[in-house]
């Protein structure tokens, strides 16, 4: 297809009409079709049925009745799944309730409140700052927006973060505390850190001495096409001298199901000990039988990897359908770029400048939800008004291709009207 984007006036003109046109036949079609969040869709859900059913007793390993009052950190056995999922010792982690966005709020609100290794509190401070990647994951915006705390937007490159600016910024100013990080298949652009990105975020010199980076792995065992190895933060910051330096968080969400799940927080031994010096205030442990349930469900890390494999099978016709609905119709248009990512749950697009909110305007109107344009940045606030995340996981793979072409129909439209605005 011809460059769009180098097209005359006139040619606009008629392009435009032609657009409108096929526009008007979307909108009088009536679709309601959900793509607004990563939902797991009930063929999905539909493969962790056999977890209802499996108990047949209630004892843990070590003889606890797993119906009753105890364990504040998690059984043994989901630990130890956790530890064989992600290679983190068994002694630095803690098993939580169904949400890993629950133990991210909780680490901050900790952090707050109390602070941390005898610092001060960062509730009391005049100034918190935090370091956010973006295009990144709008509920980690959330929190610290809900928290009072500045976000400074950081961009991304297909390393990870522009790592040269982090360092820079946290060796100058002791108020920068933390960076937000989804690690592996990043939301929403489905990016890998390098090896050197995780030496050089373990490794910086920070002005506070308080600084943590949450690491939020909520798709380190989500290929769809092609596994990645990232290398272990918490083996990466203790080898540098920094051991207290990440969290890391972990669910089943997007495994079994993300309202009934297990999630984890994990860290160095020494802020194990101080997260449970809070938690033990704040529960008497989380649900034990829902615990037992994951882990007799898998068994073990290779049963979960099985059950990851059936999940790639329900999610790869949908990714295919995405890209290649995008390739047909916009390659080489100059008006959208995409990424291709080897697992995870998004397609991040940037459209022309001035364009997302537009586009995501007019495939509302047409019968198709998608997550508001500027939710990938902090604040809501996309600078350049270009990034749109598109979650193939709920619909159909026919709801699928119909939304697509809907989508690209709304690219072509926003971004010529644009061009002739100009």
């Amino acid at each position: 297809m011809a460059k769009i984007t180098e097209y005359s006036k006139e040619e606009l003109q008629k392009l435009e009409k032609e657009l409108l046109a096929e526009y008007d036949q979307y909108v009088k079609a009536g679709l309601k079709l959900d793509m607004s969040r990563g939902k797991p869709a009930p063929a999905q859900l539909d493969l962790s049925n056999g977890m209802f059913d499996i108990l047949d007793g209630y004892e843990t390993e070590n003889g606890l009745d797993a119906r009753n009052y105890g364990v504040l950190d998690g059984i043994p056995e989901m630990k130890q799944l956790f530890s064989d999922c992600f290679g983190i010792p068994t002694n630095q982690i803690i098993v939580g309730g169904n949400a890993s966005l629950n133990l991210m709020f909780d680490a901050m609100m900790r952090l707050m409140v109390f602070g941390t290794e005898g610092n001060t509190p960062w509730g009391r401070l005049d100034k918190v700052k935090f370091l956010c990647p973006s295009p990144g994951y709008d509920r980690h915006f959330g929190i610290t927006e809900r928290l009072g705390i500045e976000m400074i937007t950081i961009p991304m490159t297909e390393d990870g973060p522009d790592m040269d600016m982090v360092e820079k910024l946290v060796a100058e100013d002791a108020s920068i505390k933390g960076i937000w990080c989804v690690p592996k298949f990043s939301n929403p652009q489905g990016i890998c850190y390098s090896d050197e990105t995780v030496k050089r975020l373990a490794a910086m010199k920070t002005a506070a001495p308080d600084f943590r980076i949450f690491w939020d792995n909520a798709y380190g065992v989500h290929p769809i096409f092609e596994d990645v190895k990232i290398l272990d933060i918490l083996e990466e910051a203790k080898a540098a001298g920094n051991p207290n330096r990440p969290l890391y968080f972990a669910s089943t969400s997007k495994i079994t199901f993300p309202g009934a799940g297990v999630s984890m927080v994990a860290a160095s031994e020494e802020m194990i000990e101080e997260i449970k010096g809070v938690m033990t205030y704040q529960t008497i442990g989380h649900d034990k039988l829902n615990q037992l349930r994951h882990v007799k469900f898998f068994k073990n890390a290779e049963g979960l990897k099985a059950h990851m494999a059936k999940l790639a099978d329900t999610m790869k016709p949908k990714f295919e359908m995405v890209l290649k609905i995008l390739d047909a119709e916009l390659a080489d248009t100059g008006l959208l770029t995409w990424t291709s990512p080897k697992g995870g749950y998004f397609v991040a697009v940037d459209t022309l400048e001035g364009c997302a909110k537009e586009t995501v305007r007019l495939v509302k109107e047409a019968g198709v939800v998608m997550t508001g344009a500027g939710a990938t940045y902090p604040y809501k606030k996309d600078p350049k008004d270009t990034n749109i995340r598109i979650a193939p996981s709920y619909p159909t793979v026919d709801e699928l291709e119909k939304a697509m072409k809907i989508f690209c129909v709304c690219v072509k439209l926003a971004g010529v009207q644009k061009l002739l605005a100009e």
